[in-house]
């Protein structure tokens, strides 16, 4: 497509993903009505969001020399919703949230349809094994979606490694964070490795890199991003380990507090437990991980985190890693797309949802 600016992406991405959907549909017509909940599911789940997988996949696509922003790239960028989509889907139900982007979460909204309908069995049951099979699709219609975007063979094939470390990264990472919630403890060294591998790399650095590998890009100009990226997806996760705690539920679509309740290991909690002393540092624990924190809790552990002074750390940090990937910006091969890059990473980490 020619004309069209990077404030059309979100709508072409929209567009995108609803093509592939309906297609979708039509393929799976013969197996009737009691599959259709699924594919309305995968929808809900696919909806909304800020794309910015997608548009980092298609500022890779400019960076490795790509001219304009042709539909194939469109698709091939859309098609990280579908791997975003089934890594929150299975996330909810590892956590046991409720709610997603202010509406259930898809295995609570499984189970509420189950009881409502007066089906048999047990309905969270039902909800987790529907929203495990949902992310197992979406999964695999990253997959498709990328290979059905409309590159040759060849051009898939300069691409594909890195849309595998991502599906690798980020299952990897979410194992991680598990194993350290399951440890205790809050190392700092722990925590941003999970930043690292959980959401850096899948959200800024292989889109990047996935975007200018299907223009040709080579060597140079990956390790150049890579300079930029990985900082920015550390700043990027940073940001909603902060708005975790310290988010507006009305913005964030989250429950306030969530991230303790679920004992996220996270920087924020890192911090605050090395700046501690004993009877802070026995409070935070006896908070962590206890479903049961109130609102009262809540206001507690934010204050004792901002009393001890690691929110304003955290907060540092993100500065720090920000302009590490602006300075990373001065490469040659970044250069000429610097704003671009510049504007994406005050996208990433400039938020409050």
């Amino acid at each position: 497509m020619t004309g069209v600016t990077d404030a059309d992406l979100p709508a072409r991405v929209d567009d995108a993903l609803a093509s592939f959907l309906g297609d979708r549909r039509t393929q799976l017509e013969p197996l009737g009505p009691r599959v259709e909940p699924l594919l309305d599911a995968a929808a809900v789940a696919v909806a909304g969001g800020k794309r910015l997988r997608p548009a980092f996949c298609v500022a890779g696509w400019r960076v490795g020399g790509g001219a304009g922003v042709p539909d194939d790239v469109v698709r091939a960028a859309s098609s990280l919703e579908w791997l975003q989509a089934s890594a929150l889907v299975h996330d909810d139900v590892i956590d046991d949230s409720a709610t997603r982007r202010g509406r259930p979460a898809a295995h609570a909204a499984f189970t509420d349809a189950h009881r409502s309908s007066g089906s048999r069995g047990d309905a969270e049951l039902f909800g987790v094994g529907a929203a495990v099979l949902l992310g197992d699709l979406m999964l695999s219609w990253a997959d498709e979606m990328f290979r059905t975007s409309g590159f040759s063979p060849d051009e898939l094939a300069r691409a594909t490694g890195f849309l595998d470390a991502c599906k690798n990264e980020v299952v990897a990472g979410q194992f991680l964070d598990l194993a350290v919630q399951a440890g205790g403890g809050a190392s700092l060294e722990d925590a941003m490795r999970v930043v690292r591998y959980k959401a850096a790399k899948y959200t800024v650095e292989r889109p990047l890199h996935l975007g200018a590998a299907l223009a040709g890009a080579g060597p140079r100009t990956i390790d150049a991003l890579s300079a930029y990226a990985v900082p920015l997806g550390e700043a990027f996760q940073l940001r909603d380990d902060v708005l975790g705690v310290f988010g507006d539920p009305a913005v964030t679509g989250k429950p306030a507090g969530d991230d303790l309740r679920e004992g996220k290991r996270t920087a924020l909690v890192a911090h605050t437990a090395s700046a501690a002393r004993p009877a802070q540092r026995e409070r935070l624990e006896a908070g962590l991980g206890n479903p049961a924190l109130g609102p009262t809790d809540v206001a507690d552990l934010r204050a004792l985190m901002i009393d001890v002074g690691a929110l304003a750390r955290v907060e540092a940090d993100i500065t720090a890693l920000e302009e590490q990937a602006r300075d990373a910006l001065d490469d040659d091969a970044l250069r000429p797309h610097a704003d671009l890059l510049a504007d994406l990473a005050g996208r990433a980490v400039r938020r409050n949802a």
